[in-house]
């Protein structure tokens, strides 16, 4: 049978989502402790690949295994194999053809920024002690939406086949003593929430005008945008897939 499992992480430790030969990562953690558990080799394929340091708070991943009688048990069983930097939340029962990343159809994602020092939050949050222009900064996020090509925001060298996105949502706004951006879109590129917040933090410092936002994304030149923001600010939050693919 095929699984979709729901899971949550605290990126710090971690070289990323995806499994790598001399790093540590959650794909390679999940993997080793579901296999211990069912004593056969397990592979889990994401509903994407987050970047080294960078958090999730919902995301998914599928593999087959024989049918699993108690779910509930499961996700209580393989907690307790985890380390405390990793949860899962849930395990659901989805069609044999069901796929973690192609079947998704939206993901979102949040920026945090601080800005002045809390200790509190040092390992969740860029600091950012400059006043920020937070109209100019959600001016330019509105902008993303009139575009579907994202080179410019792309990391380098990329093996991406295309650079097209539809942006749904893209907003700052003030949540208690944190600055949030949330971004909505069909998909994203590597790097790309990153490099579109460094670029509207550059226009909130008015290091660029909010009208430099058409020029950065027509250029298609990752060299015209800002520098990206540092990983530890960056959640992943939610990953919506169509109810047919479940059973």
């Amino acid at each position: 049978m095929r699984y979709f499992l729901r899971f949550s992480y605290f990126g710090k430790a971690y070289h990323g989502w995806q499994r790598q030969p001399n790093a540590i990562t959650i794909q390679e953690v999940l993997e080793s402790a579901i296999s211990t558990m069912l004593r056969t080799p397990i592979e889990i394929m994401g509903a994407g690949r987050t970047d080294a340091g960078v958090h999730a708070k919902e995301l998914f991943g599928h593999f087959d295994c024989s049918p699993i009688a108690d779910p509930t048990e499961f996700v209580q069983r393989l907690n307790s194999f985890l380390p405390e930097d990793i949860a899962v939340q849930e395990l659901l029962a989805v069609h044999h053809e069901a796929h973690a990343r192609f079947d998704a159809v939206e993901r979102t994602y949040e920026y945090w920024v601080v800005q002045q020092k809390n200790p509190f939050l040092t390992d969740y949050a860029h600091q950012i002690n400059l006043p920020l222009n937070l109209e100019a900064m959600n001016e330019a996020a509105q902008i993303l939406m009139e575009y579907d090509d994202f080179e410019c925001f792309s990391r380098s060298n990329t093996d991406v086949k295309t650079f097209l996105c539809t942006i749904k949502n893209a907003r700052w706004e003030m949540k208690d003593e944190k600055l949030v951006f949330t971004i909505t879109a069909d998909r994203f590129l590597r790097n790309m929430v990153r490099a579109i917040v460094g670029t509207l933090v550059a226009i909130g410092l008015g290091k660029l005008e909010v009208n430099d936002m058409h020029t950065i994304i027509q250029s298609k030149d990752r060299g015209k945008a800002g520098a990206s923001v540092p990983a530890k600010g960056l959640y992943l939050t939610r990953v919506v897939y169509p109810n047919s693919i479940f059973t």
